[in-house]
């Protein structure tokens, strides 16, 4: 464990080093987060500016506002963790680059999980983490809710990785996956809106097929106080049987993997 924590550390650095050699981009990212926030702030506002609109989905300003709060974190997560190092994956299986990544005397998984981060993006999750305390600020808040919201972001953390990786992995298979990965995007943007405000069909394919609601509208009910028992056992468990079938799967891609250089 300390020495994948020391390659962590390294990996960390070296990503740093090379990214702040150009820090004009720096001013450009922190642009482009401010202009997705700002989006998914305006899709929430489009809601509650409706006359005589309260509540969205008995869910009040400051409620949903958590629900985006959580949103907007996460989509700073993925591009600052996950995407740098997933969609590497596709090109380094085409080129035969994947061969260095298996030679290394290191879990390949991690290896390509970890390697690389995106630190131009981090203002996301400042403005992400800012909504949520914002929100917050306005609302009965107990420690409770607080530690049981965070427990359940980190297993919606955790899914979100999975099918990440799980879609990624197929390009062992099939080289181009771009088009998955803008497929689950494209979903994970309704994650900003209290599941409650969609139909009940829409509810139950973004809580039980394409889990995206356990990511953004479990914590924020955990703050407000409106989780369910069901629900709270439903994301820590789902996490836990995603992260193992994704290991699974993994180790399968790579014991067929063919070097594409041979």
């Amino acid at each position: 464990m300390k020495r994948y924590v020391k390659l962590l550390r390294v990996f960390v650095s070296a990503t740093v080093a090379a990214q702040l050699e150009y820090r004009a981009n720096f001013l450009g990212a922190v642009l482009a987060s401010l202009g997705e926030a700002a989006t998914a702030l305006l899709g929430l506002s489009v809601l509650f500016l409706q006359p005589g609109t309260t509540s969205v989905g008995g869910w009040s300003w400051r409620e949903a506002l958590l629900v985006t709060g959580f949103f907007v974190l996460t989509e700073g997560f993925i591009s600052v963790f996950i995407q740098p190092n997933m969609s590497r994956i596709a090109e380094n299986v085409r080129t035969g680059n994947m061969d260095f990544t298996l030679l290394k005397p290191i879990d390949a998984q991690f290896n390509v999980s970890a390697r690389h981060l995106n630190v131009l993006r981090f203002p996301d999750l400042l403005i992400g983490a800012g909504l949520l305390v914002y929100a917050a600020a306005g609302l009965p808040v107990t420690p409770g809710g607080v530690l049981a919201a965070a427990g359940l972001y980190l297993s919606g953390l955790v899914i979100v990785y999975c099918i990440w990786l799980a879609l990624s992995t197929t390009a062992f298979w099939f080289v181009k996956t771009q088009n998955a990965t803008e497929l689950f995007n494209g979903v994970f943007g309704a994650a900003r809106f209290p599941a409650t405000s969609f139909p009940l069909p829409v509810r139950f394919f973004l809580t039980f097929v394409i889990p995206v609601t356990l990511i953004t509208t479990v914590p924020a009910q955990a703050v407000t106080g409106q989780l369910t028992p069901a629900l709270a056992l439903v994301s820590p468990l789902l996490a836990l049987a995603l992260f193992v079938a994704t290991r699974l799967f993994w180790q399968r891609a790579v014991a067929s993997y063919t070097s594409a250089s041979s």
